[in-house]
């Protein structure tokens, strides 16, 4: 579904990303772990289009998105929750998982679809009319991820979901995300957590200083040596 190839991502004189190749397969979470500062975000980024990339191609459903516009990435299926959630503090909780929407114009659909969210986050439901910016972290995240559902997408792109939450959150953040990937959403996964990544995906790519260094099944990266020793804590 998603191949990226020879992407490399610079600020100024900095390589973020130097010239990797990875793919996502439809029905799959794949995780890219690594440390802070290896370049996970700026994948991301550059895969959505919210930075441009120096040099590399991407392409989705056999389309090369390299070069288009981020609201069209948007549109042909791609959604990225950011890191650090980037709700609207000062609308609602309903406004926000519409503003998800902001490329449809199938407004009863849209209706049925924020039903689903609230089906995944019955937490945001009670907190419909609330504003935003007075939700707990941990309910911004899930805010965060119902408004890109509100995209309908077919893939959606996961920035450190558990950053900065309490064990119990990250836990129930991690719940429903299984829970929509079980349901057939394909989902690219960037978590500071490697020992929840690995558990939680099929894939996984590490990253160190720019480059993917390893990749494979998740079962056995959690059992490779390196791995347990360079993020696990072992």
């Amino acid at each position: 579904m998603l191949e990226v190839t020879g992407l490399h991502v610079a600020y100024g004189g900095i390589q973020a990303v130097r010239s990797i190749t990875f793919h996502v397969n439809e029905g799959e979470m794949v995780a890219l772990i690594g440390a802070n500062g290896a370049g996970k975000t700026s994948t991301l980024k550059a895969v959505s289009r919210v930075i441009n990339a120096v040099g590399g191609d991407v392409h989705f459903c056999g389309e090369k998105i390299s070069h288009i516009a981020p609201h069209d990435v948007i549109r042909k299926g791609i959604a990225l929750v950011p890191e650090g959630r980037g709700v609207f503090p000062r609308l609602s909780v309903a406004e926000n998982l519409r503003m998800g929407a902001f490329v449809r114009d199938d407004k009863a659909a849209i209706e049925q679809d924020l039903l689903g969210v609230f089906e995944y986050f019955p937490r945001l439901k009670e907190r419909e009319a609330q504003l935003a910016g007075t939700l707990s972290g941990g309910e911004q995240q899930m805010l965060a991820i119902g408004r890109a559902l509100m995209s309908r997408p077919k893939m959606l792109l996961l920035d450190e979901p558990s950053m900065g939450l309490a064990p119990i959150m990250v836990q129930k953040i991690f719940e429903v995300i299984r829970k929509v990937a079980a349901d057939g959403m394909t989902i690219l996964l960037i978590e500071q957590n490697a020992k929840l990544a690995l558990e939680s995906s099929q894939r996984a790519y590490v990253m160190e200083s720019g480059e993917i260094t390893l990749n494979g099944d998740s079962a056995r990266l959690l059992d490779d040596p390196k791995v347990r020793a360079a993020y696990l804590g072992e």
